[in-house]
């Protein structure tokens, strides 16, 4: 009798324990299912893709002015940041040598005039005395070609002096552009030689109202832009201020870095109040692609895997194409993988553009507090898609 009755005991608390664990395991996979799971509801909205890159911001003319001739700088009348009208005097080199060999051409030139005086009156004499046949032909001939060779004395001489007069009105530089001087790179009593290339002096931006950003795009992102498109930029020195452009040129010269080919986009902009300065970094934002009342959801959810039962197996490695998602949805007690077809995405949300997907549905998009390790992992293992 005693062991009936044990026996019997021992299978009510076998039974009691086996419910007890189902009630459990029911409850932790239903009543539960909202601490296990992050989710965020679809809905619909608005829609903007952008592609974006960094660029610097550089007026729209920068003028390097030089210097043709050789020599000392005298004087400098213009620094870092001084507003010049054009014609105005910036600098000046010192001008003695260049004036010592313009007053030596000047002297060669009247004295090959003298010279030229002298062949035409000797040709004059000769043609006289050659009428009279006093002279031979040879002689007459000689004094023409003396005549002729004068003139041509004359000429260089005239050249050269004309020469070294320009050289010597080069020693006082001049602004060839109205603007703002960015850059100096000379200091008064330096020798600047101009035997090899022109050395530049300063640099003149000639309006800084009107600036342009070159920006570098990647090839991946440089086909959707278009000449005319808005752009939006922020720039350090101003961080909650947005600033606007307008896209000019994409230039068809790529830059290749670490295998990465960019395009320069150059973008103007309008600066009235002179706010933005040149070498700004500039974080561009130019907008691709709009819909408007689209069905959105979460890029998570797009990255999203589960680890547990929910995950079917196999059902990940058939191939799609990349217009194609799979994201899981809350069911009642339970995840139900959902495919869906994308359109664009802001990098937070993704356009729905097919699938069984409807406002107000919830997708997991994380692992919550109480999951296990294994989904986190599986979490981390996706990384963002680039679906364009």
């Amino acid at each position: 009798m005693k062991l009936r009755f044990r026996t019997a005991a021992l299978v009510v608390a076998v039974a009691l324990a086996l419910a007890g664990g189902a009630w459990v395991y029911h409850t932790r996979e239903s009543g539960a299912i909202a601490e296990r799971y992050r989710v965020e509801t679809v809905a619909r909205g608005d829609l903007t893709q952008n592609v974006t890159a960094n660029g610097t911001l550089n007026p729209v003319k920068v003028v390097s002015v030089g210097t043709q001739v050789s020599g000392t700088v005298k004087t400098l009348n213009v620094d870092f940041n001084s507003r010049v009208q054009k014609g105005q005097v910036l600098a000046e080199l010192d001008d003695a040598l260049l004036s010592a060999q313009a007053r030596q051409s000047a002297a060669n030139a009247r004295s090959a005039a003298a010279s030229l005086e002298l062949a035409i009156a000797s040709e004059r004499r000769t043609k006289t005395l050659f009428a009279q046949e006093y002279v031979s032909q040879q002689e007459l001939d000689t004094a023409v070609q003396a005549r002729k060779s004068a003139e041509a004395a004359l000429a260089a001489a005239r050249a050269t002096a004309d020469k070294d007069r320009v050289n010597l009105g080069n020693t006082v530089i001049r602004a060839p552009v109205s603007g703002v001087v960015t850059d100096r790179q000379v200091d008064v009593g330096q020798t600047v030689a101009a035997s090899l290339q022109t050395p530049t002096l300063v640099k003149i931006a000639q309006d800084l109202s009107q600036m342009q950003i070159d920006s570098a795009f990647a090839e991946a992102d440089v086909g959707s832009i278009r000449e005319g498109q808005p752009a939006r930029f922020n720039v350090d020195a101003f961080p909650s201020q947005g600033f606007r452009g307008v896209v000019k040129q994409i230039r068809l010269n790529p830059t290749t870095t670490s295998n990465v080919v960019t395009y320069d986009v150059v973008i103007t902009v309008d600066n009235p109040g002179e706010k933005l300065l040149p070498g700004m970094t500039a974080y561009v934002s130019i907008a691709v692609a709009e819909r408007k009342d689209a069905l959105l959801v979460p890029n998570a959810a797009l990255r999203y895997r589960p680890a547990g039962p929910e995950a079917k197996p196999g059902g990940e490695k058939r191939k799609r194409d990349a217009s194609t998602k799979t994201v899981y949805v809350v069911d009642g007690d339970k995840l139900r993988p959902a495919q869906i077809g994308i359109g664009i995405t802001d990098n937070r949300h993704t356009e729905v553009t097919g699938g069984d997907l409807k406002p107000g549905m919830q997708v997991v998009v994380g692992d919550g507090a109480t999951a296990g390790g294994n989904g986190a992992a599986a979490n981390r293992t996706f990384g963002p898609p680039r679906m364009f």
